[in-house]
């Protein structure tokens, strides 16, 4: 009997099985496709948080979308990385630390001087500089001629403790380095130097007693801004001090004083061969004998002695030359020309205004050798 439906049996059987097998390949699917998607969920958080790690690193604007994409993670989407309960943005705007380094001092041009004394130095109390010289008897030269000065002085024998020293304490205005010391020489320490940013705005000043071309040449490719020849003398110090640690303000301030409007200092001191008391010895001289200038040339003008006015001014002509006092000098060539028209008498309003910048003049004059 069982022979008879033997057939319908295994039909049977087998529709089962492909009932079964069909079910079963539809859930696989089904399965497959949701892990599929939950991968591509999971890529797409981690794009999202891997953009804005590299965006902060190289400091680039990240767009807005990407923030409040990120944002947004709060725990309830699959695959979330977990609770975000502040934006990570503005904490890392928060705790990211600012760090400003320090800049080069740019050299400033030195105005002309006289003969510089110890007391000179004064000028510069507060800076702070490192000198890198073996020789003891150099040291005790440069801490003699800055002592009592105000100026912090720090003494390293050789290249290897200047940088021994600047690894702890980098506060320094400026670097008198000797370029041939033992152990390790200026020139390498200054390379050593200038390859690190921490160290970016300190001057370094070479000291040398060789002024071959050569040597020259390998201080300003090691880093060098300046040199100073040894032995050392008093005014080149001082214009390298002047040069690279007084602030733009200070170096104006000292120029208003010396360049005024009726007395142009600058050129006077060129005169004198930049001494300063020799050119405030000739101001006072020209104070002494030109103050009642404009009354006498009033009165030898009123007698008509042409020729003693214009003795007079050709004088006043060469002292206002050599003084720097462009102005008055101008004035007294034009009121020479002016004397000369005995019709027109031409020359009584240049007169006036003689007088009138004459009294600038003086007063300018006093307030630079008071």
């Amino acid at each position: 009997m069982i022979q008879e439906y033997l057939y319908e049996i295994i039909a049977f059987i087998v529709f089962l099985t492909a009932i079964v097998v069909y079910f079963l390949t539809i859930k696989f699917q089904q399965e497959e496709q949701d892990v599929l998607e939950n991968i591509n969920s999971n890529k797409k958080e981690k794009n999202v948080l891997r953009t804005i790690h590299i965006d902060t690193q190289e400091e680039k604007t990240i767009p807005a979308s990407y923030e409040e994409e990120a944002y947004a993670l709060n725990g309830e989407e699959e695959g979330s990385f977990g609770n975000i309960k502040n934006n990570p943005f503005e904490e890392a705007k928060e705790q990211a630390p600012i760090i400003v380094q320090p800049q080069r001092k740019r050299k400033i041009d030195v105005p002309p001087h006289g003969k510089i004394t110890k007391s000179n130095f004064t000028e510069f109390s507060g800076a702070k500089i490192l000198v890198a010289e073996d020789n003891v008897i150099n040291q005790k030269v440069i801490s003699g001629l800055l002592a009592n000065s105000g100026i912090e002085i720090t003494m390293a024998n050789d290249g290897q403790v200047v940088l021994d020293i600047l690894e702890q304490n980098n506060d320094f205005n400026l670097i008198l380095m000797d370029a041939h010391m033992p152990r390790l020489d200026g020139f390498q320490a200054t390379r050593e130097i200038r390859a690190n940013p921490r160290y970016e705005h300190i001057v370094i000043v070479a000291l040398s007693g060789d002024i071959a071309t050569d040597d020259r040449r390998k201080m300003k490719d090691s880093g060098m801004e300046a040199f100073l020849k040894k032995p050392l003398h008093i005014n080149d110090l001082y214009d390298v001090f002047y040069a690279y640690t007084k602030e733009e303000s200070q170096s104006n301030a000292l120029v208003d004083v010396v360049r005024t409007k009726a007395l142009n200092g600058e050129q006077g001191l060129k005169v004198c061969g930049g001494d300063d008391e020799f050119y405030k010895d000739i101001l006072h001289e020209f104070i002494k004998n030109y103050t009642n200038s404009s009354d006498e040339l009033l009165v030898l003008l009123e007698r008509n002695d042409l020729i003693s006015a214009d003795e007079m001014l050709l004088d006043f002509i060469g002292i206002t030359a050599n003084i720097g006092a462009n102005t008055m000098q101008n004035i007294a060539l034009e009121l020479k020309e002016a004397i000369r028209d005995t019709q027109e008498k031409s020359y009584t309003i240049l007169l006036e205004e003689y007088k009138e910048h004459l009294a600038l003049l003086e007063n300018d004059i006093k307030g630079y050798i008071e």
